[in-house]
C-alpha cells in the first residue's frame, strides 16, 4: 500500500505562491508617488510580502504616512535607519532600484492586488497543510477537528477582507464639532434643509446616509 504524502512533503519541491517583480513595482510607485498609499492602504499589509526586506519597506513607508511625513527615498532611507534595518533591505541603493524600475505609479492598486492574492494562496496553502495534519494526528474527536478546520480557512477569509477603518477621534472630533454648532445655534437644523417647513420639523432635514 502507497504511503499517504503529508502537505509539506507534497509542497516541497514546489515554490509557494509569489511575485516579487509585483512587489518592487508597487515599493517603487509608492515611491514615485506620495499619494499612491492611500489607493492601497486597505488592499495590501507589509505581511503579505513574500520577500521580507519588501516586507520592512512596506512597513516603514505606512509610518510615514501615519506620521503624516512625505514618503521619497530620502524620507524612507531615514525611517529605515531609525530602525535599524536600513542595511538589512539593501541601503538606499535598493529603494533607488526600486523607482528606477517602475515606469510609472498609475498601475499601484494592480501591484497592491496581485501581492495580496499570492498572500492569500499562501495562508490557503498553510491552511490546507494545518487541516492535513489535524486530520492525520487523529488526536481529536471529529467535530471539535471539523470545527478546528472551519476556523482555519475562515482565519484566511478573514485576512483577505479588506475594511477601512476610520480613527474614532477623526469621528468623535467631528461629531462634537457638529453638536456644538447646533447647541450655539437653536434654529438650525440636523440635515440639509428641504425648503418644506413642515418636513423639515419632522426630519430636522434630510440626514446622512438617508436614501432620500
Amino acid at each position: 500500500m502507497a504511503k499517504k504524502l503529508t502537505a509539506k512533503e507534497i509542497l516541497k519541491d514546489k515554490i509557494p505562491p509569489q511575485n516579487p517583480q509585483a512587489e518592487a513595482s508597487l515599493i517603487g510607485a509608492l515611491l514615485m508617488d506620495k499619494d499612491a498609499i492611500i489607493k492601497v492602504a486597505d488592499i495590501v499589509h507589509s505581511g503579505d510580502f513574500y520577500v521580507d526586506k519588501n516586507g520592512l519597506i512596506f512597513d516603514a513607508i505606512v509610518k510615514l504616512f501615519e506620521k503624516r511625513e512625505p514618503i521619497d527615498v530620502v524620507t524612507l532611507s531615514e525611517e529605515l535607519e531609525k530602525q535599524a534595518v536600513l542595511k538589512e533591505i539593501g541601503g538606499a541603493g535598493y529603494l533607488t532600484e526600486l523607482v528606477n524600475g517602475v515606469p510609472s505609479a498609475a498601475h499601484v492598486a494592480q501591484y497592491a492586488q496581485i501581492v495580496a492574492q499570492k498572500a492569500t494562496l499562501r495562508r490557503l496553502i498553510e491552511a490546507a497543510s494545518q487541516i492535513n495534519n489535524m486530520a492525520y494526528s487523529e488526536e481529536e474527536q471529529l467535530d471539535s477537528l471539523l470545527d478546528n478546520a472551519e476556523k482555519t480557512l475562515f482565519d484566511v477569509s478573514q485576512k483577505h477582507l479588506r475594511q477601512n477603518f476610520i480613527s474614532i477621534k477623526d469621528v468623535l472630533a467631528e461629531s462634537f464639532d457638529r453638536l456644538d454648532s447646533l447647541h450655539k445655534d437653536k434654529d438650525s437644523l440636523r440635515g440639509i434643509p428641504t425648503g418644506f417647513t413642515g418636513i423639515d420639523n419632522v426630519l430636522a432635514g434630510l440626514q446622512k446616509s438617508d436614501l432620500i
